[in-house]
């Protein structure tokens, strides 16, 4: 009877016998065994997801936190651009109105033809000297500001890339990458050379003979300074993004006695193409001009034809 066990279960019913084998008994034992480490495993599990879940609280209340701080800036940032947009809307304005005053003032002075008059003096091309009609292209604005250049905007009224507004676009927009060289297109001086809070940016203004000047913006850098004479053809500058500019470009304006005029027919001025512009920009008297240029190309040969008198001594 060793391979067998007897176990006894008393009850007010009576007793009862059972009677186990070696093998049952092993059975149940391992049976045992499983069960308590399959319980030790689970209470392991519970223990390592208990201690993981404490930890990514915390980790989620960090998160938290820092979202809240983002938030906070994001608002603090959203403030300050409508502040700025705001700024901008009112300055656009203050512009608008200073430009209506402006036309005003022209008329009054005389500046804007009144509507019906003639508007050119009819320039004889014939009668000009290879000479005056290459001091012209250079004296006034001729040719394009960048070695390869293409107009991506031209002059007259648009909707402003960045206030998306319809505004006059009182120039030409060249594309160029940041950096891109950009030169004077006639001889002068330089009034402005920097920063500028007209929404150019950092711009650069010529003023050339004969009431002409010519503004280069949204520049990223200046090479001349206020006050040096440019030749042209000379560097002056690079292309940058500055400025009310939604993407990097030169913007490039052609005035006369402060009025802008559209940049092409300059832009595309040479000597093979002399007289096109004299019919495309009728608002400048060129007659009157070209006189005042023969008259001033003559002075110096006029001087050196004349003799001077002749000194003679005399004794009473």
């Amino acid at each position: 009877m060793r391979d067998h066990y007897r176990i006894t279960i008393t009850s007010f019913e009576g007793a009862r016998h059972y009677t186990l084998t070696q093998l049952a008994r092993r059975f149940i034992a391992g049976l045992g065994a499983l069960l308590g480490l399959m319980f030790l495993g689970g209470f392991l599990s519970i223990y390592l997801l208990s201690s993981k879940l404490d930890s990514l609280n915390g980790e989620l209340l960090v998160l938290q936190s820092q979202q809240r701080g983002i938030k906070a800036e994001n608002t603090a940032l959203l403030a300050e651009q409508q502040r700025l947009q705001a700024s901008v809307e009112e300055k656009v304005a203050a512009l608008s109105m200073m430009g209506d005053e402006l036309d005003s003032i022209e008329n009054l002075i005389g500046l804007k033809p009144a509507p019906g008059e003639a508007l050119i003096e009819r320039l004889d091309t014939a009668s000009q000297t290879v000479q005056e009609k290459r001091y012209m292209l250079t004296a006034i604005p001729s040719g394009y500001p960048l070695e390869d250049a293409k107009v991506t905007s031209f002059y007259g009224v648009r909707k402003h890339p960045v206030l998306g507004k319809m505004k006059l676009h009182g120039g030409a927009d060249l594309r160029a990458k940041v950096g891109t060289p950009v030169f004077a297109t006639a001889d002068g001086v330089v009034e402005w050379a920097g920063m500028h809070d007209s929404g150019l940016g950092r711009m650069i203004k010529l003023n050339h003979n004969f009431g002409f000047s010519t503004l280069f913006g949204h520049l990223n850098k200046t090479a001349v300074a206020v006050g040096d004479f440019v030749r042209q053809g000379q560097l002056i500058g690079y292309s940058g993004n500055t400025g009310l500019s939604s993407a990097p470009h030169l913007h490039y304006e052609v005035r006369h006695l402060h009025r802008r005029l559209a940049p092409r027919p300059f832009m595309e001025w040479s000597l093979e193409n002399y007289e096109t512009l004299f019919t495309r920009e009728e608002r400048i008297k060129w007659d009157s001009l070209a006189k005042t240029l023969r008259k001033q190309m003559a002075l110096p040969e006029r001087r050196l034809s004349q003799r001077a008198p002749a000194l003679s001594a005399t004794s009473s």
